[in-house]
């Protein structure tokens, strides 16, 4: 019999550690008797478990100050869906709770037996969402991709989720073969002629549901940092009044498209009609302020995933 490495055993004793005190309900001490350790073992085993993420904990009481702000965006923005998770005063993570939120709203969504449409952009706070799903068997849903999943350097992008979300869920997947920005226009054009994209993009265009980061501009944006724009390019753009972006489309601070060459070389599928669907852009911080704000005055967006302090502000513009 192979041994176990001593890692494994660890990430095992962890597990074991993790699955007594959360979802069997055992005290520290009960664990440490079961499983033949100290008691301080036991807390280091389930203090791991959370930090390798073998655990995934969900809040299901609904907190009445959460529900208030969600109805008040709802109204206020005409939503057809608004999540509000609480703020963490003292956090700097851009995806922890909103992740886990959107991952619940997925579920939820890949549980109708009835065949659906699911349309998905790409980023951090996507992966970290997709990150959270449990494993399903979805074979009657349809997961398609709204942005592409080459790099510059032709590498797959790293934050494009499409691939290691059928993977958890088992659903027939269609990603978009494309960059995100083409070096064109003509060969954008030219691209999306191809009959494999071309079925894509009808495709992306008649999902019942989609979830989309909402992107901040600056230097230190994704687009930038994962090298899709250079800085100059980024820094016309804003001058040219662009306030956001989703799945790579500029609009400005009206929350309309932008007129500008950029948005003519975006190889992405055209954001889902939200008259027929539900299109909910998943985002926090303050970073990501003037971008939400335009993206939900513009309609961009029908459903919102965010954290108390956004939504406050989100409410306050």
């Amino acid at each position: 019999m192979a041994r176990r490495s001593d890692t494994q055993g660890r990430l095992d004793d962890a597990a074991r550690a993790g699955w007594l005190y959360y979802v069997a309900g055992r005290t520290q001490d009960e664990i440490a008797a079961a499983m033949g350790i100290s008691r301080q073992s036991a807390q280091r085993l389930v203090s791991l478990a959370v930090a390798e993420r073998l655990i995934k904990v969900r809040l299901d009481h609904p907190i009445s100050a959460c529900l208030e702000l969600s109805l008040a965006l709802r109204e206020k923005f005409d939503l057809k869906h608004a999540d509000v998770v609480p703020s963490d005063p003292a956090g700097t993570s851009s995806t922890v709770g909103i992740a886990e939120a959107a991952a619940a709203e997925i579920e939820r969504w890949l549980k109708s037996p009835e065949p659906i449409v699911l349309a998905i952009g790409t980023g951090r706070t996507l992966k970290a969402a997709v990150d959270q799903l449990p494993p399903m068997e979805c074979p009657q849903h349809r997961i398609v991709s709204l942005t592409g999943n080459i790099a510059p350097d032709g590498s797959a992008a790293y934050y494009n989720v499409i691939f290691s979300m059928a993977d958890a869920i088992k659903a027939r997947h269609f990603p978009m073969p494309l960059p995100v920005l083409c070096s064109s226009a003509e060969e954008r054009d030219l691209l999306h002629g191809q009959p494999i994209v071309k079925s894509t993009l009808t495709l992306g265009a008649t999902a019942n549901v989609t979830f989309v980061g909402v992107g901040e501009l600056g230097a230190d944006a994704p687009l930038c940092l994962d090298g899709f724009l250079a800085p100059d390019e980024m820094s016309a753009l804003m001058q040219a009044g662009a306030a956001g972006e989703i799945c790579g489309w500029m609009y400005d601070h009206d929350g309309r498209l932008l007129d500008n060459p950029v948005n003519d070389r975006v190889a992405s599928v055209p954001i889902p009609p939200r008259d027929r669907g539900v299109v909910i852009g998943v985002a926090l911080g303050r970073r990501k302020e003037t971008a939400l704000a335009a993206a939900l005055r513009g309609r961009m967006i029908n459903g919102l995933i965010t954290d108390e302090r956004t939504a406050e502000h989100m409410l306050s513009v």
